[in-house]
């Protein structure tokens, strides 16, 4: 082959690839970061044949087995692979893009629940054979002087809307035991594959199920002493997954949350001294394991929804800017949150936006938009159009942004002005914007030097616990993304955080320390990876 052509060739793909976000990274990588990564190439490309290619064994409910295909469909394979075992291992820095009220794995929030005889449970209809998988459940603390003794939620006595013990409900579960009403909650607040690719298998669709998920766990989550339990949960299993700082959207539209006396009644300051008080306690408990360094910590977006009107968001950010003078080292940023195709833009609220900025000067706190934006489909649908005004209204990071690829101008912009993208690969595919990550936009924002914080959205509906499965998925899914990329992103993650720079430095610096002990162990781990 024409050796002049070859080295022209080579010279338009790395000047292709110097704009990549990971260029400079992947440039001064250290000898045994490259040995790492070429370890982690060899077991991909290994693992796309034995796992995922034409030969390799069918995976149920599947006809078509492919490298980042169906999450839901791939995950019980996934947990197998040796890639998801480096993958598990990894540091991932910081978690941006986390609802508060989804991040509890389902059974562990069922079971925190059972601990609480005020939490009652009733359906709106008989329970039969035919209707129990259609049936959700409602959840709800009572008064105690509003507890039942009625026994059972499937006995023939039973009167629909009629509250039953938790507990009682559970051991007397007519369909199963408590091993069948454990499933039958868990389906409740969980996707599943039929839903998402069968089902509901369009974004209005699968939106309708995740909503009444949330409607589901909110009888529990909701309930104070629940809440701090479920807190407490969310830091310890996101740490033993190899994240060390959280950012959390908190579901601030409740104005109360439910007490223990079963009234609603605890205001939103008790909810931020609550998490501040678990997140202390967490990082003592780690401390004392000899893993001080394992959390740096956690702040708050102070999030409601998109469907207020102006006049109620004014309470909202009044409340924002009353908290964040009270907890300044806990609130980190203001959101919109929900789907954003059927809801309120973000042009609708210019005016008490524009106030809120002002009212920030004026009191002398600092609190950035952190705009959920372009989580869509659409190209010039209002949704879309969300992308400009989080621009003009200078938002510190975007979240999601999946149509952001259809903007070169506001690409540019966030290029410029470091604008960090959050995103959430596999919500997006199960959320029906995409089919598979090897159709993901998210190669077009790295390839553009758009910065990238991998994010899990909504794992407890999901089941993408943590960081580790969207982490798999995205390398799976691309030949140029490799070991150093994921180190790139994880850095990422915490250099466009809400972090005061001295932790920052902090926490970049112990994120390298980790790194290379992964760098050490894969090469160790896997040696005669690159003897074959």
């Amino acid at each position: 082959m024409n050796n002049e052509y070859i080295r022209e060739r080579e010279r338009l793909i790395a000047e292709d690839r110097s704009r990549r976000v990971d260029a400079l990274a992947l440039a001064q990588a250290t000898d045994a970061e490259k040995r790492a990564d070429e370890i982690v190439r060899r077991i991909r490309s290994e693992e796309n044949e034995t796992v995922w290619g034409p030969d390799a064994p069918p995976i149920p409910g599947s006809m078509h087995v492919f490298p980042g295909m169906g999450f839901l469909t791939a995950r019980e394979t996934i947990v197998k692979t040796k890639l998801f075992e480096i993958a598990s291992k990894m540091p991932k820095g910081a978690l941006l893009h986390a609802h508060l009220d989804a991040m509890v794995n389902a059974r562990v929030l069922l079971h925190i629940a059972l601990k609480y005889p005020a939490i009652h449970v009733r359906t709106t209809e008989k329970l039969t054979a035919g209707n129990v998988k259609a049936t959700l459940p409602e959840f709800c603390p009572l008064p105690e002087r509003e507890w039942t003794s009625v026994k059972s939620l499937t006995g023939s006595g039973y009167e629909p809307g009629t509250w039953v013990p938790l507990t009682s409900a559970r051991e007397a579960f007519g369909f199963g035991g408590p091993e069948g009403f454990d499933d039958w909650v868990v389906a409740a607040l969980t996707i599943n594959p039929s839903e998402a690719y069968v089902t509901h298998n369009t974004t209005d669709k699968i939106w309708k199920k995740f909503g009444t998920t949330f409607m589901v766990a909110r009888g529990m989550s909701r309930y104070f002493p629940v809440y701090e339990d479920y807190v407490r949960e969310f830091f310890r299993s996101s740490v033993e997954d190899g994240i060390s700082y959280i950012e959390s959207r908190m579901p601030l539209w409740y104005k109360y949350m439910i007490g223990p006396d079963g009234q609603e009644n605890v205001p939103h300051r008790e909810w931020l001294l609550a998490y501040d008080r678990v997140m202390k306690e967490v990082k003592e408990e780690f401390a004392k394991q000899g893993r001080a360094d394992a959390f740096i910590g956690s702040k708050i977006i102070y999030c409601t929804k998109r469907d207020a009107t102006c006049e109620e968001l004014e309470w909202y950010l009044e409340d924002c800017i009353a908290l964040k003078q009270e907890f300044p080292h806990l609130i980190c940023g203001f959101d919109l949150v929900g789907h954003e195709d059927p809801l309120k833009p973000l042009v609708y609220y210019i005016e008490p936006f524009k106030r809120f900025v002002q009212r920030q000067k004026e009191v002398d706190v600092d609190i950035p938009f952190i705009f959920h934006a372009g989580e869509t489909l659409g190209d010039g649908t209002p949704a879309d159009m969300n992308l400009y005004d989080a621009i003009l209204l200078g938002t510190k990071r975007i979240g999601h942004g999946f149509s952001l690829v259809k903007h070169p101008r506001i690409m540019e912009i966030c290029r410029e002005r470091e604008i960090a993208v959050e995103v959430c690969p596999i919500s997006n595919e199960i959320l029906r914007y995409t089919g598979s990550m090897p159709m993901h936009p998210l190669p077009v924002l790295m390839n553009q030097g758009i910065h990238v914080a991998l994010s899990s959205d909504d794992p407890a509906m999901f089941g993408n616990m943590g960081l580790s499965f969207d982490f798999f998925q995205v390398l799976v899914a691309s030949e140029v993304t490799g070991l150093i990329t994921l180190r790139e992103m994880g850095r990422d993650s915490l250099k466009y955080s809400c972090l005061d720079p001295e932790d920052k430095a902090r926490a970049l610096s112990l994120h390298d320390q980790r790194w290379s002990k992964l760098v050490e162990w894969i090469t160790s781990e896997f040696a005669d990876t690159l003897k074959t």
